[in-house]
């Protein structure tokens, strides 16, 4: 090789190794560009300060073992949502123990702490909420006919700061005596037990007194407002030969399950009721919506609010599945033998 050709063979490998550094400079300020929005974001998330939390002020009538299944169904629900207590939500609860003269003090405690949203877990703590504030939004859980008590202006369009879930209860009371008859269909004189202060009582009564005459029974009324009154309710309902019982819905009655069934059992009565937990405790039977399932969606009204939706634009909520719930156990006590048709209604039996 001479000299020129050496000559040119150095300058070819001079522009090699320039064109290389050119190409690996240029890879390096790509995957930097790639890179930086990236840490960009991670900066500025650095940066943020955290999310602020938001404060829920849960209302309930019951105590806390009465509701720890329905509240912790409304916890998942918010946790689906991105809402973890403790986290990003925190959770004031109030509960009333079944006294419902302590519901004012405790709503307004939750006004005066300024919470984003009260969750009322059922009728008479949407309207102590409801007394307490017309500025808090209030999402109702298990409220019995929301526009004949007041608490909205209709069921498509609340109008102002109460939303939420409506478990027509008031309906149910004829419903109530159509199941205890075809369970017992030998009953002709059937004890009503009714709370005279619940929101719902004028409802309730109307329709269980129209079921009264559709079917042609006698009924017997007990109406009572304290559980200083429930024992000498029951004797009376006795004397007057009541054979079966109907629980009519009620928070504070729902309260005193155990105590109302241990009576009607003494007396052999077959009793039905709103809520499994009276079934749990003896009854007969027990026909409801599943409140837990209500608490999980009520999560779901939390959540748009805290969102920023307006409350008066989200419509109320009717259930559309209700769960029959039978005691076979009581049933053999009493001696019943439960017909096959509503054996096969049946969502859950209790053996």
């Amino acid at each position: 090789m001479n000299v020129k050709d050496g000559r040119m063979r150095a300058a070819l490998t001079r522009r090699v190794r320039a064109d290389a550094t050119r190409r690996s400079t240029r890879r390096a300020f790509l995957l930097a560009v790639a890179a930086w929005p990236a840490l960009a974001c991670a900066g500025a998330a650095r940066a943020q300060a955290p999310a602020r939390v938001r404060r829920i002020g849960l209302l309930s009538a019951f105590s806390p073992s009465d509701t720890a299944l329905w509240h912790q169904a409304f916890r998942l629900g918010l946790r689906d949502l991105g809402w973890v207590e403790g986290k990003n939500l925190s959770i004031e609860y109030r509960y009333a123990e079944g006294r419902r003269d302590r519901l004012p003090d405790l709503a307004a405690d939750l006004v005066r702490l300024k919470v984003d949203v009260i969750v009322a877990s059922v009728t008479t703590d949407a309207l102590a909420a409801q007394k307490a504030t017309r500025a808090i939004p209030i999402v109702m859980v298990v409220a019995s006919d929301p526009v004949a008590i007041g608490l909205v202006e209709s069921l498509a369009q609340p109008g102002g700061m109460v939303i939420g879930l409506t478990n027509i209860a008031s309906e149910l009371s004829a419903k109530y005596l159509e199941l205890l008859l075809a369970a017992a269909p030998k009953l002709m004189r059937i004890g009503f037990l009714v709370d005279r202060h619940s929101p719902g009582y004028a409802a309730h009564m109307g329709n269980a007194r129209s079921a009264i005459t559709h079917y042609r029974v006698e009924a017997r009324f007990a109406e009572l407002a304290k559980a200083e009154e429930l024992e000498p309710a029951m004797a009376r309902l006795a004397k007057e030969g009541a054979q079966g019982l109907v629980v009519l819905p009620s928070t504070w009655l729902a309260v005193e399950r155990a105590r109302i069934v241990k009576l009607a059992l003494a007396h052999r009565w077959p009793v039905i009721a709103a809520g499994s937990n009276f079934v749990e405790e003896g009854a007969l039977l027990s026909y409801a919506t599943n409140t837990a399932a209500l608490f999980c969606r009520a999560a779901w009204y939390v959540d748009q609010i805290l969102k920023g939706a307006k409350p008066g634009d989200l419509p109320i909520e009717q259930p559309t599945k209700f769960e029959l719930v039978v005691n076979m156990k009581t049933a053999k006590v009493l001696g019943i033998t439960i017909p096959q048709t509503l054996m096969l209604q049946a969502d859950k039996v209790i053996e």
